[in-house]
């Protein structure tokens, strides 16, 4: 049997492994770092959330994906600053790694993307998209097309990490009011 030339290049193309897009920028540690400059220490703490709690904010709209929450607290001295919380989510294909800062007020100090996998939408970690978040609360409508902007070609990641910011934000929100995080 002979191939030809053609076949060869064919078969050979489809075979090849397809490019890697992953891009990994920072630590969940070194964002940490990044979201609350002025800390001096950080305490790792789980956040463990009962059904009671679940149920709170499956009617406020929210889904919480897990009762259970890795948290960083940030501490300057004795004065707890905030909490970073570090998650992924999906975007189009692959995993978005990031994190959030909430300050003790509950307003976001601000989001890092920690890895993005995708071929298209890293735009979503440019400094512009990401300071949308900046200052807003649980109240917040923190939805793409209401109060965060999209990005053309990166609707998914918009939305998606949209969705897991206002997630985070509310877990945080509920564990303050319920006073699990001093």
């Amino acid at each position: 049997m002979r191939l030809s030339l053609a076949a060869i290049a064919c078969v050979s193309a489809a075979s090849a492994p397809t490019a890697a897009f992953a891009v990994d920028y920072l630590s969940a540690e070194q964002a940490a770092q990044a979201l609350f400059a002025e800390a001096d220490r950080f305490e790792q703490r789980e956040l463990s959330l009962d059904a009671e709690q679940l149920q709170q904010l499956r009617q406020a709209g929210i889904k919480p994906r897990s009762a259970r929450w890795s948290l960083r607290l940030a501490w300057r001295g004795k004065e707890l600053l905030g909490v970073v919380v570090a998650d992924a989510v999906w975007g189009k294909y692959e995993m978005i790694s990031y994190a959030v800062g909430v300050g003790q007020d509950g307003r976001l100090r601000g989001i890092e993307i920690l890895s993005y996998r995708e071929s298209h939408g890293h735009e979503i970690r440019l400094p512009a998209w990401r300071k949308q978040f900046v200052g807003k609360t649980a109240a917040a409508p923190l939805q793409v097309g209401e109060d965060i902007a999209n990005i053309s070609g990166a609707t998914l990641s918009c939305s998606h990490v949209t969705d897991g910011v206002k997630r985070i934000v509310s877990v945080l929100d509920l564990a303050r009011r319920q006073g699990l995080l001093s």
